[in-house]
């Protein structure tokens, strides 16, 4: 059985900072791109950032470059998503995903398996 969990959520203050961990189970990701998503309240859930398991290729979405980094452990299975400098409206419920390396790495709908979420609330 395939399980993304996520953990590492939590309440900051803005100018802060919060690592999210994303461990894999189930199968091996080496030709999967792993994906980091968040829906805010009464939003769509959008693409964050991802990284392609065996190259760890990046690619971010516009409100979080320079901010946020993605990476990989191969040997923990563990993808990662480090935060800095986060803003209230980063506050949303993040999401781990795992892809077909040959997606589109911001599609929803290329993403085989999600997680079931870790909440991020950014207090101004």
């Amino acid at each position: 059985q395939v399980q993304l969990i996520e953990s590492g959520g939590g309440l900051v203050q803005a100018g802060g900072s919060l690592r999210l961990s994303c461990s894999t189970s189930g199968r091996t990701f080496d030709s999967y791109r792993m994906g980091w998503f968040r829906q805010a309240p009464g939003k769509e859930r959008e693409f964050v950032a991802a990284i392609v398991w065996t190259t760890a290729n990046t690619h971010y979405a516009d409100s979080v470059k320079a901010r946020f980094t993605i990476s990989r452990d191969t040997a923990k299975k563990t993808v990662y998503l480090q935060m800095n400098s986060l803003k209230p409206e980063d506050t949303a419920v993040y999401y781990c995903a795992a892809g077909i390396a040959y997606g589109s790495y911001s599609s929803q709908s290329d993403y085989i398996y999600w997680g079931q979420g870790t909440q991020v609330t950014v207090s101004s």
